[in-house]
């Protein structure tokens, strides 16, 4: 056999085993409306037609709060979720190129020598004798040859799972990102809530300190002096309570962040938060087909759809082939000298005969696709239900803020009329209690709805697929 014959052997077993056996894949269906929900709810949530689509929207170009990127930034690079999600990637790409290898032959040269001393009873020319033997091959040892296409669907469904690995960690990036401006915006509305409770303690012990004055000339009673001790331990008790938030959100930012956030970064109000850029959730759903969770879902489908091809090629006989090129001689000095040469090859092939065993891993392929279907439709409907309750929200929560506004400033009046009233000695001072709490609540409320406002922003981008690319801009 010579070497041209050698290579062409093993060249075309190599395009004999293109074939698969895998079904053709099909994309399911979408088991969500094609449009976005409508309705009372909904009536404000279309943002301005000039606004960009949220996949084309990079997340330095959404978020405009210069400290924000800053610590987005950092948790992007120092994060441990994320570095682990990378390196899973990793991982997949090393297992995928692993079962790739199997479509090739596995090529080693090797080197032997022997040396043997027969007796001569057993030798075949009556005396005893010494033999020696030397050896140095190149080939392939039981290479499957992949004529029905398991291991190529083996490698089509290792293919898949890294594509969809990949897909996770760009869904754990836009979690990371998330959960930062996220925890970044909490921070800032419990600093400013923090601050209101200061600023209503510092009012309430000024009161509390000139109607203790007035209890002492006899001007007011013991009740009103009790009522007013009342409000300032209950402010205290909240500055302690936004003092504690205030700290945890730190300590969350940091985790997230992955390291110490410097103080300069860290934001003071939430009034002082630059708001991010305004979206569009776009007319079609069919933009959920781009979320990396939805793709990875479907990652995971087409691989369950490639390892029924692998089941399938179960069924049929598998063909193996050992081949080796080398030279011999009973001379080491020898070994490479012309006349020397030797080949080999060993073809193999197994057919199955009756083994329940693959019938039933058939079957467990087959019900293994149909699990994928359903998952990956439900990824689908859980994204539809998350991008519908985040513009149920956009569409409420202007309103909400506007009445809150509306509401803190009747109870403002409210307060002020009634000190007005106990100070002339018309109302008692029981009226001033119950508008220093309404008022209290009012502002409070008021400060949870602006941070609902810009936390509903941020998850609009995000479960609209929003945050994977960094930038945008520089790519126009």
């Amino acid at each position: 056999m010579s070497k041209n014959a050698f290579f062409l052997l093993f060249g075309t077993a190599a395009f004999l085993s293109g074939c698969t056996m895998a079904p053709k894949y099909t994309r399911p269906e979408a088991p969500v409306p094609v449009d976005w929900p409508s309705g009372a709810a909904y009536a404000e949530s279309g943002a301005a037609t000039n606004a960009p689509a949220i996949p084309d929207l990079g997340w330095r170009e959404f978020f405009t709060d210069e400290k924000l990127r800053q610590v987005i930034g950092a948790a992007l690079t120092n994060n441990l979720d994320l570095r682990v999600a990378a390196l899973n990637v990793e991982l997949a790409r090393a297992q995928y190129g692993i079962q790739r290898a199997g479509l090739f032959p596995t090529l080693n040269a090797n080197g032997s020598g022997s040396k043997e001393r027969v007796p001569a009873d057993l030798s075949t020319t009556g005396s005893r004798q010494t033999s020696k033997r030397y050896d140095a091959n190149f080939g392939a040892a039981s290479w499957e040859i992949d004529f029905f296409g398991r291991i190529r669907s083996l490698k089509d469904k290792a293919l898949e799972e890294y594509l969809a690995t990949e897909q996770g960690h760009r869904s754990a990036h836009i979690a990371l990102i998330s959960s930062v401006a996220g925890a970044y915006l909490a921070l800032a509305a419990d600093r400013e809530s923090l601050r209101l409770a200061e600023t209503t303690l510092k009012a309430q012990q000024d009161a509390y300190a000139l109607i203790r004055r007035r209890y002492d000339i006899g001007i007011v009673t013991e009740l009103d002096l009790y009522q007013a001790q009342t409000q300032v331990d209950t402010a205290r008790g909240d500055v302690a309570a936004f003092s504690k938030q205030v700290a945890q959100d730190e300590n969350a930012l940091n985790l997230l962040a992955g390291s110490p956030v410097p103080d300069g970064l860290l934001p003071k109000l939430l009034e002082d938060v630059t708001p991010p850029q305004d979206i569009r959730a776009g007319v079609s759903s069919e933009a959920l087909l781009r979320r990396p969770d939805v793709v990875q879902s479907e990652g995971a489908l087409k691989a369950a759809h490639a390892n029924i091809g692998a089941a399938r090629a179960a069924f049929f006989p598998r063909i193996s082939l050992t081949a080796a090129l080398g030279t011999a001689s009973s001379d080491l000095s020898d070994l490479f000298k012309g006349g020397q040469g030797t080949w080999s090859y060993s073809p193999q092939i197994v057919a199955p005969v009756f083994d329940a065993r693959t019938w039933s891993a058939f079957k467990a392929a087959k019900v293994q696709r149909e699990m994928a279907v359903a998952q990956y439709q439900k990824a689908i409907q859980s994204a539809f239900r998350e991008v519908a309750d985040e513009l149920a929200a956009r569409g409420t929560v202007d309103r909400q803020v506007s009445a809150q506004e509306s509401l803190v400033h009747a109870v403002s009046e409210t307060h002020r009329l009634s000190s007005s009233r106990y100070d002339k000695g018309i109302d008692s001072y029981l009226s001033v209690l119950d508008a220093q709490r309404s008022l209290y609540g009012a502002q409070q409320g008021l400060v949870s709805l602006r941070l609902a406002k810009l936390a509903n922003q941020v998850r609009l981008y995000a479960v609209l697929g929003g945050g994977w690319h960094e930038e945008t801009l520089a790519n126009r």
